[in-house]
């Protein structure tokens, strides 16, 4: 590879990772072609766009773009495969789900970002893969939120519509 299109690469690199608030670092070395492609066709049917990179590419990549990937630098040896999404915690579910239905720990997480977090090692997949959503945690809230209007509607609705029947409900619901 020439060195304008490493520099390219390393441009397009930097640009990506600014633009993206979640990326996993994996290896999958040791797939073999079918489970690659399986891997791949996985990752394409749930919004996570996986690429093979060059660690020394990946790693000038991420010294020019304005966030702290500095815990990351270490996990940058070896094969090192870069899953990027919206969703902080489907790659590492992606992960998950592959390597029990393969009955394998390859793909083996690295190093992940999340939201401005950094996390090294493989020993953080689980922590990732429980970790809510943007939209789960704001599915929580507005079912918080609506959850005593609800019960006032669910109140009314059992006392057959009469003041008598709305208090005797209301007192013999538990605080």
């Amino acid at each position: 590879m020439k060195k304008e299109e490493k520099g390219q690469l390393i441009e397009s690199l930097a640009q990506v990772l600014q633009e993206s608030n979640v990326f996993y670092l994996t290896d999958i070395s040791g797939l073999n072609a079918q489970q690659t492609s399986n891997l791949r066709r996985l990752c394409f049917n749930r919004g996570v766009k996986l690429s093979v990179v060059k660690n020394t590419l990946l790693k000038k990549a991420m010294v020019q773009v304005e966030k702290d990937f500095d815990e990351l630098y270490d996990v940058l040896k070896g094969n090192t495969a870069l899953m990027i999404t919206e969703t902080g915690n489907l790659p590492a579910r992606l992960i998950k789900e592959f390597n029990k239905k393969n009955n394998t720990n390859v793909p083996a997480l690295k190093g992940a970002y999340v939201e401005e977090m950094c996390y090294a090692g493989a020993d953080n997949l689980e922590f990732l893969a429980n970790i809510k959503s943007k939209n789960e945690l704001i599915g929580d809230i507005i079912g918080l939120l609506q959850s005593p209007a609800k019960n006032v509607i669910s109140a009314l609705n059992s006392g057959g519509n009469t003041i008598a029947g709305l208090v005797k409900t209301l007192s013999e619901r538990p605080e």
